[in-house]
């Protein structure tokens, strides 16, 4: 009898998802810092457990466990110098030599802008916008943003994002926006193609890692309008 078909859900490793052979999984979470992850036997239920922010290593909502890690508001840290929570989230997986980003519209489509952050400082990297789009193109514009920006000063660094939407078109080089073209949105668009060139025509070399608000807070590169 063959072996039984796995499904494998990483809530925490290199570029978090749904994996059907260990191999791929196992590329996600080996070296990679207190890693979650847990095999299921149908799709069905590892869909759910992913989708559930509240199941963690295979313990659904209802079922009692540890109390999570207190969450740390990781800029707030930094910028207080309070070393003590930077050390903690540094233990829950937080890599300070890394590249947040995050993007931030007026409306949904509005005018949308997105920003690259060195999360050890908090300093600015780059910017761009505002132009008129959606959130989620602007998260995918900000990652390709920040490869390019790596490949083109030889920097190698992991690229963190709270945008599971933009990691997945980035993976697979194809900006999935339902987004109507037309004149309006022209001069995204062909923003969005040449993001989509560069992503066929170089190798990803860097991590681009899911960031956790759940024990980080928001990300460095948010704009803080909520």
């Amino acid at each position: 009898m063959g072996k039984r078909q796995k499904y494998y859900v990483v809530w925490r490793g290199v570029q978090p998802g749904i994996y059907h052979t260990w191999e791929e999984c196992e590329h996600q979470v080996k070296g990679f810092p207190n890693p979650k992850y847990k095999a299921f036997d149908t799709e069905a239920e590892a869909m759910a457990a992913y989708a559930n922010p509240d199941y963690e290593l295979g313990k659904p909502k209802d079922t009692p466990h540890e109390p999570k890690q207190t969450k740390i508001e990781v800029m707030k840290a930094i910028k207080e110098g309070k070393e003590q929570l930077i050390d903690q989230a540094i233990k829950n997986g937080l890599q300070l030599n890394a590249l947040a980003v995050d993007a931030a519209c007026s409306g949904n489509p509005g005018m949308m802008e997105y920003q690259g952050v060195y999360v050890a400082t908090g300093q600015r990297i780059f910017h761009f916008g505002p132009v008129f789009g959606t959130n989620n193109i602007g998260e995918f514009l900000a990652i390709v943003h920040a490869l390019a920006y790596m490949k083109k000063n030889n920097i190698n660094m992991p690229i963190y994002s709270d945008s599971r939407n933009a990691m997945s078109w980035v993976k697979q080089k194809k900006c999935r926006t339902k987004l109507e073209r037309n004149a309006k949105t022209e001069p995204l668009f062909q923003l969005i193609e040449r993001a989509e060139k560069w992503l066929h025509d170089n190798t990803l070399s860097v991590p681009i890692i899911k960031w956790d608000k759940n024990l980080w807070g928001e990300t460095p590169a948010d704009f803080g309008r909520k």
